[in-house]
């Protein structure tokens, strides 16, 4: 039995992708209605197949089965952390996607910024649901192709910069992960998932040289793709310079799936976590949280300043997994690994969520003032109180200030950290944490309140920009309530049992 909903995650948006300019030829308003229209069919599909998971977790396109138990056909796979990943890519988007109606007035070639919008959710889609390394990789260049595009959208001079150092960074995380795939290719003999899980686990125990030389090259392009440290270069300049709803979406969700999600699936799911490379992304994710909040905070250009939290943000989520990874590699209790892949999961999503918010506050900032210096505003929030609202609530979140979710996923880091043995860490994860807050306060202070600047001709911002604003900013204290089981069993549970069932993973597929 297949799970046929599956195959819309990818269809529709392709499908909306290549509608929206014939559409435009004869109907100019009707990529305002297709964008909200199809991301959210998209957004309540998620939500379907996460409340009331399916009883199968693939789909097989074009029928091509397992022949004699060896995968010849693409599998589609939407086990927990796929949907978990679904739900995440698919409300962002959607949140995104409602911002975006007004905010592109001030953008020509409106039906292009809808095409590339529509490719990059179609890939991002794709590269949770693919069961093989082949599509895996397409996936992950259709989502790039696009976001380099969308970065470049408005044509400034900044914006083509940052574009062309996207590429060539993004080309060489590209040449890395296709290396890394071959080696994986020459030494199984396969692409699926499981089975080149099952071939590793079994005939080449004892090649951990070579097997150990791929993984390198792997986590060198996904590193790259999640713009950990030292690979950070080309993301300030991109999300600092993309229109407010792409660079949501990029530091919301692209860095996520095409980082985060990858090393979770294959050096969890399909190579045994080990105590080497537990170590190696661990610092990374250490030294990214440090050094993206110390340059955060010497920053006064918003966007470039939200980006640099973007880097130290998700320093927390992979040194949250990297210790998960230790301690399942030392035989460590189950319990203390389900807290921490909980704690980075839980944190992944929350971060969707403020980052994605603060980047749209940014946008209302920056299209009401046309400025985005904040050593040239101050006293806005006379002018622009629910765009104050919102930025103090996600402010609060990124800093971990109780009622707000970030406070419990970053407690469930540290605590889990604690509990590994790796108290370095978690004191670092504390003093990040204060820094972060530190940050925040400059955010504020500079940009709402101190002395007014004049302003004679302030622009309003418009209804749907405001009302996604406020969801997410609800959802920053809502979400909180994912630390109650219950709540947990839906959402997060599901999602870090395929982590710690990596075997189930491979049952499942084969």
């Amino acid at each position: 039995m297949e799970n046929p909903v599956l195959i819309f995650f990818i269809f529709l948006p392709f499908l909306a992708a290549f509608l929206i300019p014939l559409l435009n030829l004869f109907w100019d308003q009707a990529k305002t209605i297709v964008l909200p229209l199809v991301s959210f069919v998209l957004l309540l599909l998620a939500l379907l197949i996460v409340i009331n998971p399916p009883q199968s977790t693939q789909y097989i396109p074009g029928g091509w089965y397992p022949v004699d138990n060896i995968p010849v056909g693409i599998h589609l796979v939407g086990d927990g952390l796929s949907r978990f990943m679904l739900l995440l890519i698919n409300s962002i988007a959607f949140l995104c996607a409602i911002y975006a109606i007004p905010y592109l007035r001030l953008f020509t070639g409106q039906k292009y910024f809808y095409t590339l919008f529509f490719l990059q959710l179609a890939g991002l889609n794709g590269v949770v649901l693919a069961g093989d390394m082949f599509n895996l990789f397409v996936f992950m260049e259709v989502t790039a192709k696009a976001s380099y595009a969308l970065v470049a959208f408005g044509v400034r001079k900044t914006e083509i910069e940052a574009s062309f150092k996207y590429q060539v960074m993004g080309g060489l995380a590209t040449l890395f992960m296709l290396f890394g795939i071959a080696m994986l290719y020459w030494m199984t003999s396969t692409l699926n998932m499981a089975d080149i899980s099952v071939v590793l686990r079994n005939d080449h125990a004892g090649n951990t040289g070579a097997i150990r030389f791929t993984q390198l090259f792997l986590l060198a392009g996904v590193a790259i793709k999640a713009a950990m440290i030292p690979f950070h270069a080309w993301l300030p300049d991109a999300h600092s310079s993309a229109p407010s709803p792409v660079s949501a979406m990029l530091s919301g969700v692209v860095i996520k799936v095409l980082g985060v999600y990858v090393i979770l699936r294959l050096f969890i799911n399909v190579f045994a976590p080990s105590e080497f490379l537990s170590m190696v992304i661990a610092v990374l994710g250490g030294i990214s949280m440090t050094a993206g909040v110390i340059l955060a905070i010497g920053a006064w250009n918003l966007k470039r300043l939200l980006a640099y939290h973007s880097i130290s943000q998700m320093g927390y989520v992979l040194m949250g997994i990297g210790i998960g990874m230790g301690v399942v590699a030392g035989g460590g209790s189950p319990e203390a690994v389900a807290l921490t892949f909980t704690g980075a999961l839980f944190h992944m999503i929350n971060h969707a969520v403020f980052k994605g918010l603060l980047f749209l506050t940014a946008g209302s900032i920056e299209y009401s003032t046309d400025n985005l210096d904040l050593k040239k505003m101050g006293g806005l929030a006379r002018y622009m109180p629910l765009t104050m609202v919102a930025s103090f609530a996600a402010s609060m979140a990124i800093a971990g200030i109780p009622p707000f979710n970030g406070f419990f996923s970053k407690f469930a880091i540290i605590v889990a950290a604690i509990q590994g043995g790796y108290h370095f860490r978690a004191a670092l994860g504390l003093l990040v944490g204060i820094l972060t807050l530190a940050s925040f306060v400059k955010f504020q202070r500079y940009a709402f309140f101190g002395r007014p600047m004049p302003r004679l001709s302030l622009k309003h911002t418009p209804l749907l920009m405001k009302a996604s604003m406020i969801t997410m900013a609800v959802l920053c204290v809502v979400m909180s309530l994912l630390i109650f089981p219950e709540a947990r069993a839906i959402f997060l549970d599901p999602a870090v049992n395929t982590l710690l069932e990596s075997t189930d993973y491979v049952i499942k597929q084969l």
